[in-house]
């Protein structure tokens, strides 16, 4: 089996670990040290990160939309949803957007994309993209855009032809 391949089952399996056994199950497939956003961290500093998303939203999901893998990286365009039920304590969760945030009750829904290098079928890196604007708006801490943006692209809405073309 290629690098490639690996990998991507490796980054495969986390998520059906999620899936079955919650949002903490992926500490498994982390090293015992990384670069998460090219800061070295521990597997108990990421523990520590992935507990307090738990905390703010404890329905949380990650779930894959599509996965690459080249050599030693997977990346993935994920959903990521959760309910707002508590209140967030980590600076470097989402930047520190919900810390101290009162629970607002609402559920969100964003895409977020992931990329991870792998080592010895383990995540020895990790970076991301999330869209924090859009589950802020949608969790009524930030205001709506003045023109509605379509919920989720249809495949019209996936070229832009349909947003771009409305008036």
């Amino acid at each position: 089996m290629k690098l490639e391949e690996k990998n991507r089952a490796v980054i495969q399996r986390m998520h059906e670990a999620m899936e079955r056994n919650g949002f903490l199950a992926q500490l498994e497939f982390w090293a015992e040290e990384s670069l998460n956003h090219g800061h070295r961290a521990t597997r108990e500093m990421i523990r520590a990160v992935v507990e307090d998303i738990v905390t703010t939203f404890p329905d949380v999901k990650l779930t894959p939309i599509t996965l690459v893998a080249e050599g030693e990286w997977v990346v993935g365009r994920y959903e990521f949803s959760g309910t707002h039920q508590g209140v967030g304590r980590h600076p470097f969760v989402h930047e520190g957007l919900l810390t101290g945030v009162p629970p607002t009750g609402r559920r969100f829904t964003a895409q977020h994309i992931h990329m991870f290098r792998l080592k010895d079928g383990r995540i020895v890196e990790h970076w991301a993209n999330r869209d924090d604007i859009t589950m802020a708006r949608q969790l009524g801490l930030f205001s709506q855009p003045p023109h509605p943006l379509p919920d989720k692209p249809s495949h019209a809405t996936a070229s832009g032809e349909a947003f771009f073309n409305s008036k």
